[in-house]
């Protein structure tokens, strides 16, 4: 599989060519092949900017380098701290309207 720092890994068809994929496997798919993931990951950054949650996590980000000092902080200890406070902190109203956007690309692709 190949990893990606904000992804989830993708299935690689040379990894093991008798295994089914999962349900979420063949959905994540389906998404990519129709460019639909983009629009998703688009229409998130927008409503995220919106709300002023990029503004939010950015705060967090200096106050974490500035209480442990510019030079002691990497971007994993960055990413390991925020990543739990930024996943709570996205408000239920987006997680809601992508959800409904992804059921109703579901039922549109018939999966």
């Amino acid at each position: 599989m190949r990893n990606s720092v904000n992804r989830p890994p993708t299935p690689d068809a040379a990894e093991d060519p008798g295994k089914e994929p999962t349900l979420q496997e063949i959905i994540n798919i389906k998404l990519i092949e129709s460019g639909e993931k983009e629009r998703l990951m688009e229409l998130l950054r927008e409503r995220l900017i919106e709300c002023g949650w990029k503004d939010e996590m950015k705060a967090l980000c200096r106050a974490f380098i500035k209480k442990k000092g510019r030079s002691n902080v990497t971007v994993d200890d960055l990413v390991h701290v925020i990543t739990p406070k930024g996943r709570a902190s996205i408000p239920d109203s987006i997680k809601a309207e992508l959800l409904q956007r992804i059921r109703a690309f579901l039922v549109q692709a018939a999966v």
